[in-house]
């Protein structure tokens, strides 16, 4: 039992805690990706657990969630190849590196960074009300920039959510929104393939490492797969224009957590 629980003292409360959280991170990871700011912070809550370990049993339950998600997805929408299957290749790759980075530079110092391109995002999604409504290319599915900018998406958020994480699925949704020309809703749907991949890139390193706490990790993995089953059901029934609004709410979300987070570490 010490195996899957890694030394820490397990409870029925803390265990129905998670699995609360896993749910709704599950959900809005589903939509608009984002779960992450709800379940790392559950997780880091946990006594005895480290960053590290938090960061790595995080992905555990974000890769069920995803793969619930995407399926759900994939029943209705048809994925672009040309972009999505590059972006999840050097999303992988990223994320093995982004891992390693985890171990060894503290993540207190992206938090900074992050905050000032979530508000950037932010105020871009809210000043331009047309964005992502429908499909609108910027270059031709079979042109050199259509496939290198989707490559170079997936290797920098790759890197990123193997280092953190959170906020990972709504980077990449506004990413193929703005720089691609996809809708919400496509963005969101091949958002959780190259998720999934960046998440078994981090889990490459971190299970090998015995990083995960395999006991908390299954945990939020049940509710995962049950939020992001619901939450792509839903954003399919509602379309792209329910997505732009839950993605607005959970980046202004991550920018008042983050922001508190950064005001924090400067009183303290």
């Amino acid at each position: 039992m010490e195996a899957l629980t890694a030394g820490i003292d397990v409870t029925l409360g803390m265990l129905l805690w998670l699995l609360a959280a896993g749910v709704l991170a599950g959900w809005i990871d589903a939509v608009v990706g984002g779960g992450g700011l709800i379940q790392l912070p559950a997780l880091l809550l946990v006594p005895g657990m480290t960053p590290v370990q938090a960061v790595a049993t995080n992905k555990v339950g974000s890769i069920a969630g995803t793969t619930a998600s995407a399926v759900t997805y994939l029943r209705k929408i048809t994925p672009d190849r040309s972009a999505t299957i590059p972006a999840a290749a050097t999303a992988f790759l990223g994320a093995v590196f982004g891992a390693k980075l985890a171990t060894l530079v503290p993540g207190e110092l992206f938090t900074p960074i992050i905050l000032v391109a979530l508000i950037g995002v932010g105020l871009f999604t809210v000043l331009n009300p047309s964005l992502g409504a429908d499909a609108s290319l910027r270059f031709g599915e079979s042109s050199k920039r259509h496939h290198g900018l989707s490559w170079l998406i997936g290797l920098v958020i790759g890197i990123y959510d193997g280092v953190l994480g959170p906020g990972t699925g709504s980077f990449l949704v506004i990413a193929f929104v703005t720089v691609i020309g996809f809708s919400f809703l496509q963005a969101s749907a091949t958002a959780k393939i190259i998720n999934w991949a960046t998440n078994f890139g981090a889990l490459v390193f971190f299970i090998p490492d015995g990083q995960v706490v395999w006991a908390l990790g299954l945990v939020v993995a049940v509710g995962n797969v049950a939020g992001g089953i619901f939450g792509a059901r839903t954003a399919l029934k509602k379309g792209s224009g329910f997505v732009r609004v839950v993605f607005v709410v959970v980046v202004s979300a991550m920018i008042i957590k983050l922001g508190y987070d950064v005001i924090s570490g400067l009183v303290h």
